[in-house]
């Protein structure tokens, strides 16, 4: 008995790519890179100048306290020049709002130490917190870098106890900005909407699933 052809099989249609989302414009990116190299400057000079092996290394120690000088006045400058643009103040908007939904985040999250399904904005609680710790430290640093750099601007106590504060909140950001590579490394769809400005639409609603792009959350 002769068999029966096989039945043809349907074509497979082509699997569609991801939607992608606008996450952030192109001043708000280079805002992102103007500040991480500004900062990546100060650490990398601030450790220069505290720990000998390095310093022995890089050597011309007048010249690496001018360029962590300057950095560190520049530092300001791409958030000042990104004021311009909406996208930019509108998502500063978004992270200067702390809302019900940001402190669930945070309960759960210190509780389960894990973010994963965690309801959030276009920017979890994580980041709210992370973004005013470096603009309030920032601000600091350069207050008590100025008194460090101009030395008659106040008394040898004064100096003495902007030193200590410049020094520990070094520390503190360096640890800061340690977690903050740490965590874009464990997360390559939030780098690559950092690099492209775009991220995918399943990402979105993993990570941010209260964030609707056109609206203000």
């Amino acid at each position: 008995m002769t068999p029966l052809p096989d039945a043809p099989t349907a074509p497979t249609a082509p699997r569609q790519p991801a939607r992608r989302l606008r996450r952030f414009s192109r001043a708000e990116r280079w805002v992102h890179r103007g500040t991480a190299w500004l900062m990546g400057i100060c650490v990398f000079t601030a450790a220069c100048l505290y720990l000998p092996p390095l310093s022995e290394l890089v050597g011309r120690r007048r010249l690496v306290v001018t360029v962590h000088e300057w950095s560190g006045l520049m530092l300001p400058a791409p958030l000042l020049a990104g004021m311009f643009f909406r996208a930019l103040r509108a998502d500063l908007s978004r992270l200067n709002r702390f809302g019900r939904h940001d402190w669930h985040w945070l309960r759960t999250v210190l509780r389960k130490r894990s973010k994963d399904g965690v309801p959030a904005g276009k920017f979890n609680a994580g980041q709210k917190l992370y973004s005013a710790f470096i603009a309030g430290a920032v601000l600091v640093m350069i207050g008590t870098g100025l008194l460090m750099w101009f030395t008659h601007l106040a008394p040898v106590l004064w100096r003495t106890g902007a030193t200590f504060v410049h020094d520990w909140l070094a520390l503190l950001l360096a640890a800061g900005i340690t977690g903050h590579v740490w965590m874009a490394g464990k997360d390559p769809e939030a780098r690559l909407g950092m690099r492209t400005g775009s991220v995918a639409s399943w990402w979105a609603r993993r990570e941010h699933s209260l964030w609707k792009p056109d609206d203000k959350d």
